[in-house]
């Protein structure tokens, strides 16, 4: 069988098994990819490395692909990401699905402690906090400069206007580890806030708004970049009042997030975002803390959230609270959605880590079969 163990989008691409007939194969520690070839090689990297025969992995119809890189999650294993720094809980749950590097998004809280939860996770960047090697990567303030009309699982007591100096102190309190704000364009009064964003390096989403197309795309020409979790919590793509999902996609410069989990958005929308913003789709998970956990009660900053059939719910109203999702599981999706397994894993590596000016690559490594499901995950 001819290899098709392939490292995906690296910045220097690798193939294995370039002859017909060659069997891929990885030679592991149990924890850590030591090498890689094709044929017999795997003998003698055995002999170098001195280890059993048992240890290598025969990658035959499998792909390698990079750790990926969650852009918008809350937190995961019972724990939110307000939770700092208990947070190892929540970022071994993603590590077991393939995320190597994770933002730590925030829901609307008080500005002051808002800037208290950022001091506490910004001693957390890029540490060693769990066993699997995975990091926080930086910090997403999604609340509170968020329209009240597309609040979704924010509390509308906490959503204020934007102002530059707000977002200096909290900038500040985050030790410059604040790597993205979503905010509602309409808010921001001549777009000082944004500006002053992007004076200090913080990538700003246009999301929870109620901007009609003209005011979207005006935020993403002022400088604008992500547009938080498409088609949710925004207007409709509607065929005379396209919104910003349409802005979105006449911004070249533009990355879209997507929640590829078949409940926030249906299959062939998540096709028509791939279709119309081709290698600008980020796969993000908005994972809240039920994450890897069974149904029940649980909280999403102040409110009360109840899970069913892992569809996480405001308590008491159909207001979806986030999600259930993991990297690792929307990539499948994506695949069983119809999008291309290199397409998929590109939202879920690449493109996240370039809209956000991250790291060149994650030191995880994914071994994926070609419907996408994760088979295997390396440091």
């Amino acid at each position: 069988m001819q290899s098709r163990l392939t490292l995906f989008h690296s910045l220097t691409p690798l193939t294995l098994g370039h002859a017909p007939g060659a069997t891929a194969w990885i030679l592991t520690d149990g924890q850590t990819l030591l090498e890689q070839g094709t044929g017999n090689g795997w003998q003698q990297a055995i002999s170098r490395h001195r280890l059993e025969s048992s240890q290598v992995l025969d990658g035959s119809a499998l792909y390698l692909s990079e750790g990926f890189t969650d852009i918008h999650c809350h937190g995961g294993g019972g724990v939110a990401f307000e939770n700092a720094p208990e947070l190892d809980a929540a970022l071994e749950i993603h590590a077991a699905s393939g995320t190597s590097g994770t933002i730590a998004s925030l829901v609307a809280n008080p500005v002051n402690e808002l800037e208290r939860t950022m001091n506490k996770l910004a001693r957390s960047i890029d540490a060693d906090l769990s066993a699997s090697g995975a990091r926080l990567r930086g910090i997403h303030a999604e609340g509170p400069y968020l329209s009240p009309l597309h609040r979704g699982a924010h509390n509308p007591d906490f959503l204020i206007r934007p102002t530059p100096d707000q977002v200096e102190a909290l900038y500040e309190a985050s030790q410059g580890h604040l790597r993205q704000i979503t905010l509602a364009p309409e808010l921001d009064t001549g777009f000082a806030t944004l500006q002053r964003c992007l004076e200090l390096g913080i990538r700003v989403a246009v999301g929870h708004t109620d901007a009609d197309y003209d005011t979207a795309k005006a935020a993403f020409d002022e400088g604008a970049s992500l547009l938080t979790h498409t088609y949710n919590a925004m207007r409709p793509l509607h065929h005379r009042s396209p919104g910003p999902v349409a802005a979105a996609v006449d911004s070249p410069h533009v990355t879209l997030e997507v929640i590829a989990d078949g409940v926030h958005v249906h299959a062939p929308l998540v096709r028509a975002a791939f279709a119309m913003a081709s290698g600008r789709i980020a796969l993000v998970t908005d994972a809240m803390a039920a994450t890897g956990c069974a149904d029940g009660h649980y909280m999403l900053g102040s409110l009360d959230v109840e899970v069913l059939d892992s569809v996480a719910k405001i308590s008491g109203t159909d207001t979806i609270a986030g999600s259930t999702l993991t990297l690792g599981a929307a990539v499948q999706k994506a695949v069983a959605f119809g999008i291309p397994l290199a397409d998929a894993v590109q939202a879920a590596t690449v493109t996240p880590r370039i809209a956000l000016g991250l790291c060149a690559r994650e030191s995880g490594l994914n071994l994926l079969d070609s419907a996408g499901q994760l088979v295997r995950t390396f440091r």
